[in-house]
This record gives C-alpha cells, sequence and structure tokens, in this order.
C-alpha cells in the first residue's frame, strides 16, 4: 500500500478529529514516555505530546515519516514495520488509532507490544473491529464483478477482529484487558459528491488492483450507484465504520 500523505492529511482529517476521547481514555502524563503505533502524519503524537508526554511516533509508510516530520519537526518519528518494531527504552504506554486493521499478523504485534511496554503499561487503541465497512466492501465486490472483474479475497487488505477474538489474543501474550468495545460509528466523509471516491481512492486501492486501470473509473461509479440510497444523505457521504476500542494493562507491577 502507497499512502498519498497529502491527500491523506488534506481529505481525511476526521481519522485524527474523532480521536479526541480515544486520548482522554490513553490519559497522558507529563513526562512519560508513550509510543503512537501507526501515527500516520502524526497529528496525534502531536496532541499526546502537547499534554506534556514525550511522544514517539512509527509508521511503516516512509511517506506518512517524511509527512510526520515536516508537520512536527521537534518530535521523533521512526520508519518501523509493526510486526517487528523493537526500541531500547521501555515506554509508559502504547496508543493506536486506526492502524492495527492494517495488519493481518495480530499476534506479531502484540508481541511487541508486549515487549515495548513496562509491566504495568497501558495499550490503549482503536481500530476497525468485525463488520466495519462491510456495506463498502460488499459493494466494491459487486461493482467489480459487473465490470467482469471478481475480486480477490486476499486482496483484502484489513483485519476486523471480533472483541472476543482480539481480547483473547491480548491476555494471550501477557496484556489484561481493562476495557473493550465494538461500536458502530457512521463517519462523515469529507468531499461532498466525492467522498466516497476519495476514500477509495486513499483507503482501498488495493481491492482494485486486479482490475485493468480503464476498468477501475466504472467500478467506482457502480460501488456509488449501489451505496448511494443507504449511505448518501444531504450532500454527505457516511462511512459505515464499526469500531474496536480498548485498553490493557501489561501484567506486572510497574518499576
Amino acid at each position: 500500500m502507497t499512502w498519498n500523505p497529502s491527500r491523506y492529511d488534506e481529505k481525511h482529517a476526521y481519522v485524527w478529529n474523532l480521536a479526541a476521547d480515544l486520548i482522554d481514555l490513553l490519559s497522558p502524563k507529563p513526562g512519560e514516555r508513550i509510543l503512537d503505533l501507526g501515527c500516520g502524519t502524526g497529528h496525534l503524537t502531536g496532541r499526546i505530546a502537547a499534554l506534556g508526554a514525550e511522544g514517539v511516533g512509527i509508521d511503516a509508510s516512509a511517506e506518512m515519516i517524511a509527512q510526520a516530520r515536516k508537520n512536527y519537526p521537534d518530535l521523533r518519528f521512526e520508519i518501523q514495520d509493526a510486526r517487528v518494531f523493537r526500541f531500547n527504552l521501555p515506554f509508559d504506554a502504547v496508543f493506536s488509532n486506526a492502524a492495527l486493521h492494517w495488519v493481518k499478523e495480530p499476534e506479531r504485534v502484540i508481541a511487541c507490544i508486549d515487549r515495548a511496554l513496562k509491566p504495568g503499561g497501558r495499550f490503549v487503541a482503536e481500530f476497525g473491529g468485525k463488520g466495519n465497512i462491510a456495506r463498502i466492501v460488499g459493494a466494491i465486490k459487486a461493482a467489480c464483478q459487473a465490470v467482469g472483474s471478481p475480486l480477490k479475497e486476499e486482496s483484502i487488505p484489513w483485519y476486523f477482529p471480533s472483541l472476543g477474538e482480539y481480547a483473547a489474543l491480548l491476555e494471550r501474550n501477557g496484556l489484561a484487558v481493562n476495557e473493550a468495545f465494538l461500536f458502530e460509528r457512521p463517519t462523515p466523509l469529507e468531499g461532498g459528491e466525492a467522498g466516497l471516491r476519495d476514500w477509495i481512492e486513499t483507503f482501498a486501492t488495493n481491492l482494485l488492483q486486479h482490475v485493468p486501470s480503464d476498468r477501475r473509473p466504472a467500478v467506482i461509479q457502480k460501488t456509488e450507484e449501489i451505496l448511494r440510497p443507504a449511505l448518501f444523505q444531504n450532500g454527505v457521504w457516511q462511512a459505515d465504520y464499526k469500531r474496536l476500542r480498548l485498553k490493557a494493562i501489561k501484567e506486572g507491577k510497574p518499576v
């Protein structure tokens, strides 16, 4: 997946603007060392730092990290893969917003999170849960079929677990779940009539890789036709988001 950070910042600010109460759940304290896992263009790392913590951001995308460094030149950002990241010093907390559903190997990610935390440290995250964007994906599948290019299941880049599935993974890896919620959050997309198209071109390009380039506009148009009755209201597209939000504590007494 290749990201366009300028498009991301310009058209998808809701990704971080909707995370204000997730920051409240994290409750950063002055002097704490907090890792923002999958930091994107760095806006939530910046909010964490503004509350007095030492915010460190990592992302697998070199393009996103370059933009994060441009947005927040005084903060530390590194290109690291969520499945294998390492730091010499442990963190008081690991935070992640709208990132973990991009990684299909959750146990590897959780093992890294556990290793990165101090005993008693906390993991606070929100990402797509079971049923997330089910209508959008279903419409894209139907549109691909309609133009003679059926969608291949292996091209779907996301992992949307149930609450029980993910909580069990955390518990097996030494992270005790304190809070966990799976909830619907219909999300207005910016851009008016072009909102769904912009969303697909930013987040769902993997689903169209198998479609010949001359047929892709028809796929997007057909997707819009299918979804318009349910997801387009008063000039605004609504994404059918379902989010998994949780807080877990690493076992062991704080040092």
